[in-house]
């Protein structure tokens, strides 16, 4: 593991290497000045393509007018435009190897369209002005670790709307969720994925765009707006992230340049066919400089305080939803999926390295262990905490008993002690257990209206 702090090399050695903590600064669109030329430099990995071409609304969406270079052998394109402007609409038009023409968001994009149009967005993300120092200095002085914590997850999209039916921008959730969140008492917010996403009706959890702020409730540095607001309340912000997996939709990730680029060729490892999506070849060095420079985006450039893992234990099993004969042993013929073992202790020990301040969370699900221990001669996954999900379901269950047959159940409410110091474990009452007829948490507990109040208060 050759992460440095004073790492020197070129970008380029570093992405295909896997070992790029911030690829966004070389890959993706960025305003530069070429020999007194103002312009976009656009750079891309498509290592399998027989030709790139960069369309936008610069040159009408011609693919034969701006081809791209390709600077290495490993497939990294590039090309300077001069007289590219902010907000402006592009796309990378990718030959496959059987000649056929792909249009491509650019996986390193900070910006992209609104749904349901698709295109990125070329986007000045550098200069937004913070005015969170005294927020770093107090998590400085009072490591989270030490301090209680109380987090509330929030869906953006459906936390609160106009009467009309409209989402509230980040800027208005910075107006609303904030005074609520401090009334309540809460200490963080954990947003569910802010990262773009094509469907309205998802959670965000099938992402398309690892770098970009959904558009869908403002621009970038709006975002930037709602966490500095935080921070400034003495609020901390956590953001949920999705490494697990990424959806098949012919803009985004999936088959990039006609082959497995992100993913793996072969459907038994590369698939989750439950979910309909394709899993990350963590195996391949670029594909982990991509992943564990998005979460550092994510650190470096919005300010977040935590990230929390999404889907964890579909990572680490190479069976995870899989019957026999639809998953393929690792070398030494069991079912750990070695590979993302090593990559998650990559992401928690560069990420700890950068920004030892910041909480890395877990949504692990079974009884994978040292979780929370780190990754000392490979023994740990090197995460700060767990979601402890044994004991939310023990809870729901014991609370959703009358009271006349909760004596016979008190072993609910104390199991989790015999596994409490296992791991560093988050007590959660997830999203996942108030949706698809699961009913809210008021309408799980037993008795009259004041009943089910008085079981939510204790």
């Amino acid at each position: 593991m050759a992460f440095s702090i004073n790492d020197t090399r070129p970008p380029l050695e570093q992405f295909l290497q896997g070992e790029a903590a911030r690829a966004y600064h070389f890959l993706g669109s960025h305003f530069e000045n070429w020999d007194g030329r103002q312009g976009v430099v656009f750079r891309v990995w498509a290592p399998n393509a027989k030709s790139v071409s960069v369309v936008g609304d610069f040159n009408d969406w011609n693919p034969d007018s701006h081809y791209m270079y390709r600077i290495s052998d490993s497939g990294v394109w590039e090309l300077f435009v001069e007289g590219v402007w902010e907000f402006c609409c592009y796309k990378y038009c990718v030959e496959t190897p059987w000649n056929d023409r792909i249009m491509k968001t650019d996986p390193y994009a900070f910006h992209c369209q609104t749904r349901p149009e698709n295109a990125s967005r070329t986007y000045h993300i550098y200069d937004f002005q913070w005015h969170d120092e005294e927020w770093f200095q107090y998590k400085k002085d009072h490591p989270h670790s030490k301090m209680p914590i109380n987090v509330y997850e929030v869906n953006a999209g459906s936390w609160r709307k106009y009467d009309d039916g409209n989402v509230f921008s980040y800027r208005k959730l910075a107006d609303e969720l904030i005074p609520y969140v401090k009334e309540m008492g809460y200490t963080h917010i954990e947003f569910m994925p802010l990262t773009e996403y094509p469907f309205d009706g998802s959670w965000g959890y099938q992402v398309t765009g690892y770098y970009a702020a959904t558009s869908r409730f403002g621009e970038p540095k709006d975002l930037m707006y709602l966490i500095d607001r935080c921070h400034q309340e003495g609020i901390g912000v956590i953001l949920d992230w999705v490494p697990a997996h990424f959806p098949k939709d012919a803009h985004g990730l999936a088959r990039f340049d006609g082959t497995g680029c992100y993913e793996y060729e072969d459907w038994r490892i590369g698939e989750h066919k439950e979910w309909g999506t394709y899993i990350f070849n963590y195996g391949r060095y670029e594909v982990t400089s991509f992943l564990i420079s998005s979460a550092m985006f994510w650190l470096d450039m919005y300010h977040v305080d935590g990230i929390r893992v999404d889907a964890v234990a579909s990572m680490l099993y190479l069976d995870y939803n899989r019957k026999d004969g639809e998953w393929i042993a690792n070398a030494y013929g069991g079912r750990e999926n070695l590979v993302a073992v090593d990559f998650l202790q990559k992401l928690n020990t560069v990420v700890h390295m950068f920004h030892p301040e910041v909480m890395m969370i877990a949504e692990e699900s079974t009884a994978w262990p040292n979780v929370t221990r780190y990754p000392i001669e490979g023994l740990g996954l090197g995460f700060d905490y767990k979601w402890n999900m044994g004991w939310m379901n023990d809870f729901l269950e014991y609370m959703k008993l009358d009271p006349l047959f909760r004596k016979g159940n008190h072993y609910k409410m104390t199991f989790s002690t015999s596994y409490a110091y296992a791991e560093k474990y988050i007590l959660v009452l997830s999203h996942d257990e108030v949706v698809h007829l699961k009913c809210s948490m008021w309408s799980k507990m037993p008795g009259i209206y004041e009943d089910k109040f008085s079981n939510l208060k204790a």
